[in-house]
């Protein structure tokens, strides 16, 4: 018995279900790939809007806090009014939020209407999750959450590559026009064979959100502006910190004393359920680190274009999908669930390690063939870990389930790339000032006397110009291996903790 239920049937039949997944994975690639297809047009917004290199970052910013907060507002709304016409508001208001990002003509426009959009954005993502199960048979759970798996970790993959060929060759502002079509075919298909759930009564809890709301906003502004302003030598930093530490210390407190609070904490209570929440901020924060550091060591350190580094990095997507056919086989075959995360998470390791030993002038054969066995490793983790986090809980309790752990798997990439960004430029620091030290008149097997350089004026400059970046270029490439050293033990840390799951017996 899975879930608590005896039969094999579904909690929401539907006629055509094939047809409801696809409309189902439709929003929520498009919610998941809107969190990264924007980062490449920011150059051309920060003209276009008027901006500073500092504040059109908040473009970015602000969608994160605003789907931060929003998302443990998901379970309550969908009991509330009912999880298909949440569904159905999430997604047109997201529609609309998209085009007038692209019609925004300056800044604050821009920053509301990614507001907007970060705010109903946050719902679709645990809503798909929770159909998803909803719609279909218990013994076919992990078939769906493989597809459903590999359409998260193929939206940050390709989202990049995509936003770099609409700025290139249309405009910027196609990067939100784009979800106008995606997401009407989307909300045509669920409106017309989404079945509705029944609506629950509930008092709001005001308290709870508030508090809540104050903490996750501390942290996602701790996270992202952090590196920006030196960290704790700011006092900026130290007001996001006491948001952090106040709102989450109340936010606790009462939740765990509440009656009727915003998150069930009794949640955790279940096993599963827990470890896979662990599991989702550690894998969530590694994934997403990749993510940040890939990019910018291919385009500063490898020469590639925004549009190379994207069809370098497109075959990890292509490895995730195979994984799911793998994964799903294996499922089906009753293979224990905890030896497929196990296998994804030690190649997801090798693969770090494989990376840690690029050289600066590694082929693109090599970075396509580490991405491809990379998606493959990412996919053999997250599937299953979707799948052994709802197992054991009442169909009652998925939506909210989901939109907590949505929530920590996206709290956990931002504390993934803030602490890799972190380790980035203080290691860049000290790699620098370690290879300068060894720069003398005889490095190289030249002799040259750089004392005397400044007598060549404007050329001495240059040349030192030039050694100093390359310098740069070298210090940089240690940084970036100690990163992806520090990902792949992080990786083999966490598989011990496999053996503390519980896999339920499988369903014929």
């Amino acid at each position: 018995m899975i879930g608590g239920q005896s039969q094999d049937v579904p909690s929401l039949p539907v006629e055509n279900h094939s047809l409801v997944i696809f409309g189902v994975m439709l929003a929520s690639l498009l919610q998941v790939l809107d969190t990264t297809i924007a980062n490449v047009a920011i150059p051309h917004m920060q003209s276009a809007l008027s901006a500073t290199p500092e504040s059109v970052t908040w473009v970015l910013t602000s969608y994160m806090i605003a789907s931060a907060i929003a998302t443990p507002l998901t379970g309550w709304l969908a009991d509330a009014i009912g999880g298909r016409r949440l569904f159905m508001i999430s997604i047109a208001t997201f529609i609309l939020a998209s085009v007038l990002c692209g019609l925004a003509q300056n800044l604050e426009q821009m920053v509301f209407f990614r507001i907007l959009q970060g705010v109903f954005g946050a719902f679709m993502a645990p809503l798909s999750q929770s159909f998803m199960l909803d719609t279909t048979r218990p013994s076919r759970h992990a078939s769906v959450m493989s597809i459903w798996s590999t359409g998260i970790m193929l939206g940050p993959v390709i989202g990049p590559f995509v936003g770099g060929w609409l700025t290139e060759n249309w405009n910027w502002r196609f990067v939100f026009y784009i979800n106008l079509p995606v997401g009407l075919i989307a909300l045509v298909i669920l409106f017309t064979q989404l079945p509705e759930r029944e609506t629950i009564r509930r008092r709001f809890d005001m308290f709870g959100f508030i508090w809540l709301s104050i903490a996750l906003a501390g942290t996602q502004l701790l996270l992202d502006r952090g590196n920006h302003v030196d960290w704790f030598d700011s006092g900026e930093v130290w007001t996001y910190s006491i948001m952090l530490l106040c709102g989450g210390w109340i936010a606790a407190v009462h939740f765990h004393s509440s009656p009727t609070p915003l998150l069930n904490f009794g949640l955790f209570k279940d096993r599963n359920f827990a470890l896979a929440t662990s599991f989702m901020v550690v894998l969530g924060g590694i994934l997403f680190s990749t993510l940040a550091l890939i990019p910018p060591m291919m385009q500063n350190l490898f020469g590639y274009t925004v549009m190379g580094t994207g069809l370098a990095l497109m075959p990890r997507g292509f490895g995730s999908i195979l994984s799911t056919i793998i994964g799903g086989v294996l499922t089906r075959r009753g293979v224990d669930l905890r030896l497929t995360m196990g296998a994804g998470m030690i190649i997801t390791a090798l693969t770090m390690r494989s990376m840690a030993q690029w050289p600066l002038d590694v082929d693109s054969t090599r970075i396509v063939v580490t991405a491809f066995v990379q998606g493959m490793g990412f996919g053999l983790v997250f599937i299953p870990i979707n799948i052994l986090a709802f197992s054991t809980l009442p169909p009652i309790h998925r939506t909210e389930a989901s939109s907590i752990m949505n929530l920590c798997r996206g709290v956990g990439g931002s504390i993934g790339i803030s602490i890799v960004i972190v380790a980035l430029a203080r290691n860049m620091q000290i790699s620098h000032a370690d290879i300068a030290s060894n720069v003398t008149g005889e490095s190289g097997g030249a002799i040259i006397d750089f004392s005397s350089m400044d007598r060549f004026q404007q050329l001495g400059d240059a040349a030192m110009t030039m050694v100093n970046a390359e310098v740069t270029r070298q210090a940089a490439m240690v940084a970036y291996v100690d990163d992806f050293y520090l990902m792949s033990w992080a990786t083999l840390l966490m598989v011990p903790l496999l053996l503390l799951l519980h896999v339920p017996k499988p369903q014929a």
